[in-house]
């Protein structure tokens, strides 16, 4: 006789012996890709880091330097204090509080969430990106994958066969040599 266990083993067993010509036939093809290996070995992405590097710099320094120019006039102000009248102080906070706001509208017009260097780095990355994209696609397209992870950026990815890493035939595709 059957134990209620032991025929619920039984039927799992046959299920699954049942399912598995079936699961071969449909199986999905997965690939990695490391992005960062290959944005690496991509000239052109390099030399957009750069520009942005540079103009971030530049504008850094703007930045700076209004908050460099509000800190000045607040400690001019403190050593001037006792002589300024109630009006006089009062202008001169109200200059020191615009100077500060100037600062700050700045900083976020140019590294705020929507602020210029991100459109410039949209401007810089994007093409490169959409190249990449598009090798993968077609990569994937031709090799049956249904999937490509990025193993630079996915921390679940523990181990991935190097025979399943797109990155170098990615690189291939679009014309660098590694």
């Amino acid at each position: 006789m059957y134990t209620t266990k032991a025929f619920i083993k039984t039927a799992c067993i046959a299920a699954l012996f049942a399912l598995l010509p079936f699961a071969q036939t449909h199986a999905q093809k997965f690939a990695l890709i490391d992005m960062e290996y290959v944005l690496k070995n991509i000239p052109a992405y390099e030399r957009a880091n750069e520009q942005l590097n540079q103009v971030s710099k530049k504008w850094q320094a703007e930045v700076e330097a209004l908050n460099t120019e509000a800190s000045t006039m607040y400690k001019n102000y403190q050593n001037e204090v006792v002589f300024l009248s109630q009006e006089q102080k009062k202008t001169k906070q109200d200059q020191i509080m615009q100077k500060e706001k100037e600062a700050a509208d700045l900083k976020k017009k140019y590294f705020g969430p929507e602020g210029e260097l991100f459109k410039k780095r949209e401007s810089l990355m994007s093409p490169i990106q959409e190249e990449i994209y598009n090798a993968v696609k077609e990569i994937s397209e031709l090799r049956g994958y249904s999937l490509v992870l990025d193993r630079a950026s996915d921390t679940a990815i523990i181990f991935g066969s190097p025979k399943i890493d797109i990155s170098n035939e990615v690189l291939d595709k679009l014309g660098y040599k590694r």
